[in-house]
This record gives C-alpha cells, sequence and structure tokens, in this order.
C-alpha cells in the first residue's frame, strides 16, 4: 500500500516534469485547480489535504486535458516507479 509520502514525491515528480516541458506558469496554474493540493512557488507539495490518491488523479487530469497524449508518453517511466499507487490516465 502507498503511503501519504509516496503520493507527495509523486506528484512532486509529474510536476517536476511537466515544468521541463511547458514551463512553471502554465503547470502551477493548473495544479492550483486541484483542491487540496498546496504546493510551493517552486512546484514541490506543501500539503495534500483530503484523500491522495483523489488528488493525484484530479492532477493527472489537469494535466491530460491540457497536452494529452504528450503526459502519457513522458510520464509512464514515473508512474511506474510506484506500482502500489493505481493512475487512470486517459
Amino acid at each position: 500500500m502507498a503511503s501519504p509520502e509516496d503520493y507527495k514525491n509523486l506528484i512532486n515528480e509529474i510536476v517536476a516534469k511537466q515544468i521541463l516541458i511547458l514551463g512553471p506558469d502554465i503547470v502551477l496554474m493548473k495544479a492550483k485547480n486541484v483542491s487540496g493540493l498546496r504546493l510551493s512557488d517552486r512546484g514541490e507539495v506543501l500539503e495534500l489535504q483530503g484523500d491522495p490518491q483523489e488528488i493525484l488523479q484530479k492532477l493527472i487530469d489537469e494535466y491530460v486535458t491540457l497536452s494529452g497524449q504528450i503526459v502519457k508518453n513522458i510520464l509512464s517511466p514515473v508512474f511506474a516507479k510506484y506500482p502500489d499507487i493505481k493512475i487512470n490516465v486517459t
């Protein structure tokens, strides 16, 4: 079973990858749409309030709507590092 720290680490990696591709402004703006997620100005998780699985899924959904298949291709190796966390990337 994944720990809250696993979720924080995964979200940190997702945000970092997205910043490299899209830049911090867009990435952080989209992350602000996710209720329960609070990031630093550098994109690091400060707080998760609520179900971390739900927060993670909402964040992924935000990025997928922004850049679709690119997100899926780039983040697949990151997701593979966290097999205990179930992710739906559609």
